[in-house]
Formats: C-alpha cells, sequence, structure tokens
C-alpha cells in the first residue's frame, strides 16, 4: 500500500466505524519500534544469510528514499495516522498512542527483537503492562475522563 491509498483507506475504516458506533470509544495504535523498517519500506523477507542457523534473520527488501514515491516505512505511517486522529478532532472518543510507548528504541536494547521483526514473550508481555498502564491507568485514553489536549501522542 501507498500513502495516497493508507490515508483514505483509514479514514474509511474510521467512517464506517462511526456510521454503526458514532460514539464508541476508539484507540488508533500506531506500529512500535522496528528498525529494520522505520526508513526502509517493506516488505520484509527472511535474510537468506541467516537461513540454517539458529538465528534466523528479517531484513527490510524497499530502498532508502522509496518514501518519494509513496512508500511506507513506519515512521511515514505514525506520522500519518497522527494526522489522521488531528483532522478528526471533532470526534472526542478517538484517541492515538503512538506504538513506540509500548515498544520503542530505548527497548531494543534490553527487548530486542530476536528475529529483527517480531517480539518475543516478554516484550509481549512488557507491551502488554504498557497497554494497560497507559490506556486504562489514570489519564488515559478509556481511564479517567480527560481532555482530549491531554490525548496520548
Amino acid at each position: 500500500m501507498r500513502l495516497r491509498s493508507f490515508v483514505p483507506a483509514v479514514h474509511g475504516f474510521l467512517d464506517t466505524i462511526r456510521d454503526g458506533h458514532p460514539t464508541a470509544p476508539l484507540l488508533l495504535i500506531s506500529p512500535i519500534q522496528c528498525a529494520i523498517h522505520e526508513d526502509t519500506p517493506g516488505p520484509g523477507a527472511i535474510d537468506p544469510n541467516t537461513l540454517g542457523t539458529d538465528s534466523v534473520q528479517f531484513v527490510a527488501t524497499g530502498s532508502k528514499g522509496d518514501t518519494a514515491l509513496g512508500r511506507l516505512t513506519l515512521r511515514v505511517i505514525r506520522d500519518a495516522l497522527m494526522e489522521i486522529v488531528d483532522s478528526r478532532s471533532d470526534d472526542p472518543n478517538l484517541h492515538y498512542l503512538d506504538g513506540r510507548a509500548l515498544y520503542g528504541e530505548s527497548d531494543a536494547q534490553c527487548y530486542p527483537l530476536p528475529d529483527g521483526l517480531h517480539p518475543d514473550t516478554d516484550t509481549h508481555a512488557l507491551m502488554g503492562k504498557r497497554f494497560a498502564d497507559r490506556v486504562f491507568g489514570p489519564g488515559g485514553a478509556f481511564g479517567k475522563a480527560r481532555p482530549r489536549a491531554a490525548a496520548t501522542h
């Protein structure tokens, strides 16, 4: 998918939900940190140099700079999702959470993605705890009421 179709697709998805559930609380979460796709579009593929080893790794198959052609990186996706939520500021029940709040660049030191793409069990547990704290805890999108300007982005 390219940026020119991604943005309208997300708006269309949100519109469809709002058609049937105009006031349902929604939380739009951007991607977590993934070094191979932060600045290089996908898709991802298994690194053939790691086949037959105990540590199969993934690589991004795109090229840096492909974003000029509208190809998506995680940074591009995060920016687009934040702009979508900002453009829908008249919807007080739509919230945004940057996925890097669940697993960010600094987490990669302690909890590296074992194959360069997917979190392991401990990382999923960390992300789940952070999600619960940030979303359902005090000040979270689904916690106690708070002004929209203090949203989680």
